[in-house]
C-alpha cells in the first residue's frame, strides 16, 4: 500500500488493478476525501483501502461486515482482523475462531486475517471507515455506494458471499443462492441466535470444490 505525506487521496491509495472496476464510481472516493477527516477517524488512512490489495479478479469469496472495529489499535482495513499483536482478540473474532475449531478443527490464535485475503477472500466493510468509540458513524457519509458497486461486480464474476448479520444481509440479492451463505453476526448478542454450527468454512470449501476452484485454507 502507498502511503502519501500530503492531504489523503484515496484514488491514489487505490491499488490500480481496482480502478477499471470502480471507474464509474472514483469520484465518489474524491468526495469521501473532502468531506472525511482521516487523522480523527479509524482505520488509520494507509491502511482505508487495504482490502483491495488483490487482484479484483483471484476474489472467490466475499466476507462482508458493517464497519471497521472502532479501535485504532485494532482497525486495519480488513473486516473482522486485528494486528498480529493484539491481545485479546475482540471478542467477535474470537467467536469466528470457535466456529472455525468446532467446523474444521482448525485452532487459530493469530488475528491478522491477512492470510485469508492472499488465498482470494475479500473482507470487506460496509463502510471503511469509523470514528472511535463510535460504530456506525459513517454508515452515511457515502462508502456504501461503492462497497456495494463492489459486491455487485464481484457478484456477477461468481463469487461466494459470507454474509453474518442483518446488515450484511441486505447484499444477499446480489448473489446466486447455491453461492450465498449467511448466519446472524457473530458478536456476542447474536452468537447464539445461529451463528455456531453455521459452518461456513466446511461449506464454503465444498462449494469452491464443486466449481473446481481451490479450496481456503483458513
Amino acid at each position: 500500500m502507498k502511503v502519501i505525506d500530503s492531504s489523503p487521496v484515496l484514488r491514489e491509495l487505490l491499488d490500480t488493478r481496482w480502478h477499471k472496476l470502480l471507474e464509474p464510481s472514483l469520484h465518489l472516493l474524491d468526495e469521501l476525501d473532502l468531506s472525511l477527516d482521516f487523522a480523527t477517524s479509524v482505520p488509520a488512512v494507509e491502511n482505508v483501502l487495504r482490502a483491495f490489495d488483490c487482484d479484483p479478479r483471484a476474489v472467490k469469496v466475499v466476507i462482508f461486515g458493517q464497519d471497521p472495529y472502532p479501535n485504532q489499535d485494532h482497525a486495519m482495513g480488513l473486516a473482522f482482523s486485528v494486528p498480529a499483536d493484539v491481545e485479546p482478540l475482540p471478542a467477535s473474532l474470537k467467536n469466528i475462531f470457535k466456529e472455525l475449531k468446532s467446523d474444521l478443527a482448525i485452532v487459530r490464535s493469530n488475528g491478522d486475517l491477512s492470510d485469508w485475503s492472499d488465498q482470494g477472500v475479500l473482507l470487506l466493510n460496509m463502510s471503511l471507515t469509523v470514528l472511535p468509540n463510535e460504530s456506525g458513524s459513517h454508515s452515511k457519509v457515502g462508502w456504501q455506494e461503492i462497497t456495494e458497486k463492489i459486491i455487485k461486480d464481484i457478484a456477477k464474476r461468481g463469487a461466494l458471499a459470507v454474509l453474518w448479520g442483518r446488515e450484511a444481509q441486505l447484499m444477499s440479492e446480489h448473489f446466486a443462492p447455491e453461492d450465498l451463505f449467511t448466519a446472524p453476526h457473530p458478536s456476542p448478542l447474536s452468537v447464539y441466535r445461529g451463528f455456531y454450527e453455521s459452518k461456513p468454512f466446511s461449506k464454503v470449501n465444498k462449494r469452491l470444490a464443486e466449481k473446481g476452484l481451490t479450496p481456503i485454507k483458513w
